[in-house]
């Protein structure tokens, strides 16, 4: 029967005659520098030199040979360690052997099923119309202009520029929210409301003061559940005028001259863009259906790597929003939580990956690792040479390695997949039959 954990103890003992060997290694390495009163240094007597320092030569004898004979003792029995082990109940007695219990987790034992042949259904990869119009509104949207409006007041809609100060009612020493030349869209749909009621019919030269309550659950921690008091002054209002959709527009944002070439260009763009997305999603779902096939233990050493590495994600896209993780109102422990269920799934599907290339000799060569060296370092703009000595210091050139193992494990169960394509706007049942196999 499977057991249900990687768990293992191991009672660790070193014999008395290598345990006398290596204190008296220690002890004479101690002597050779110890400072004792009364002697020269290298010159104490050597029953002195261990009398003086016991507990530091017993540490490191201890120190020394457990972490040794453990090795040992796991290479003999053929287990593979996930993680490092613990030791405790250490029994060290003067001319007896050491003894502790080791306990430490290992990788469990896996038998290949099928992993050839799995049918999935892949997303239609087919470019609509209303794709293109949506990607060329982003282009007008872009090349759009701001005109100084000075005849009304401002709308919805409307780009107000202002300054303002807002003080925390509920805590009066802490530090205002402040802002220059900030431009509030009102009505826009990132915009607070309160700002929006405010600011709808100022003008220029105005000053509007109100206060507003920050929902519990409001991104920035700093504000979640505050009641804030604003005073802010109009500076300009602005209208956003956009440019209508024509051969202008494609010369004013591309090379082309006519807003046909420019549409062809980004149907192109979008079919090659939206082909990656469906072969990255079969993929993952290739990978989904591989893994419910098993359901054996997972060493909790690399669900905990896995979780942190998953955290430390998700605070780097709240970072890139500008936001500091630590002043939102995520409860990171519940995520770290809700996590756990998918970090043990993933870190089971990398050792069925890690089989899988043990079983059709998939390696990944040097190579391959400077190539993906090289991607990377494009991406976060470094050097290549800078990134893999950044890399081989942070233990992470094993990780990119392991990473493309995977993504080479994955595209030979792809190649080897039965993919039903499914045709835009079709019923599962109307799906073409077309199957790569």
């Amino acid at each position: 029967m499977e057991s249900l954990t990687c768990k293992k103890e191991l009672v660790i003992e070193v014999p008395e005659e290598a345990v006398a060997r290596e204190a008296a290694k220690i002890t004479d390495q101690y002597a050779r520098l110890a400072r004792i009163p009364g002697f020269r240094p290298g010159r104490a007597p050597r029953a002195l030199v261990g009398k003086r320092y016991q507990e530091a030569i017993r540490e490191e004898v201890v120190q020394s040979l457990i972490p040794k004979y453990f090795e040992e003792t796991v290479r003999d029995q053929k287990l593979v360690i996930a993680g490092e082990p613990r030791f405790e109940d250490l029994q060290f007695e003067e001319g007896r052997p050491i003894r502790a219990k080791a306990t430490f987790e290992v990788y469990p034992e896996i038998e290949l099923k099928d992993y050839k042949g799995l049918e999935v259904e892949a997303d239609s990869a087919e470019v609509s119309a209303s794709d293109i119009g949506e990607a060329l509104e982003r282009l007008r949207q872009n090349a759009a202009t701001f005109e100084v409006i000075e005849d009304r007041p401002a709308a919805d809609d409307d780009h107000v520029m202002v300054n303002y100060r807002g003080q925390d009612l509920m805590d009066a020493d802490s530090e205002p929210i402040e802002a220059r030349e900030g431009l509030v869209h009102l009505g826009g749909k990132g915009t607070v409301p309160a700002f929006t009621e405010n600011l709808r019919g100022s003008r220029p030269g105005d000053i509007r003061e109100f206060e507003m309550n920050y929902p519990d659950d409001y991104p920035s921690k700093r504000l979640a559940g505050r009641r804030v008091r604003y005073r802010v002054e109009v500076q300009s209002i602005k209208s956003k005028v956009l440019p209508p959709v024509d051969d202008e527009l494609a010369k004013s944002v591309s090379d082309f001259s006519t807003l046909a070439e420019l549409r062809e260009s980004v149907r192109k763009d979008l079919e090659g863009k939206k082909q990656g997305t469906v072969n990255e999603s079969t993929r993952r779902k290739l990978f989904e259906k591989l893994v419910t096939d098993y359901d054996f233990p997972v060493p909790e050493a690399l669900v905990e790597a896995q979780l942190r590495r998953k955290l430390e994600r998700a605070a780097a896209g709240v970072a890139a929003q500008g936001i500091d993780p630590r002043d939102t109102a995520i409860d990171w422990r519940a995520l770290r939580e809700e996590m756990r269920a998918d970090a043990e799934r993933e870190v089971r599907g990398t050792l069925v990956l890690k089989k899988i290339a043990d079983a059709e000799k998939i390696e990944v060569s040097d190579e391959e690792v400077d190539e993906t060296l090289r991607e990377l370092a494009e991406e976060v703009r470094e050097t290549p040479a800078a990134l893999k000595t950044r890399l081989t210091r942070e233990d992470g050139l094993a990780k990119l390695k392991s990473s493309r193992l995977n993504q080479k494990v994955l595209d030979f169960i792809y190649n080897n997949a039965k993919i039903i394509n499914q045709s835009a706007g079709s019923s599962p049942l109307e799906s073409e039959s077309r199957v790569t196999a």
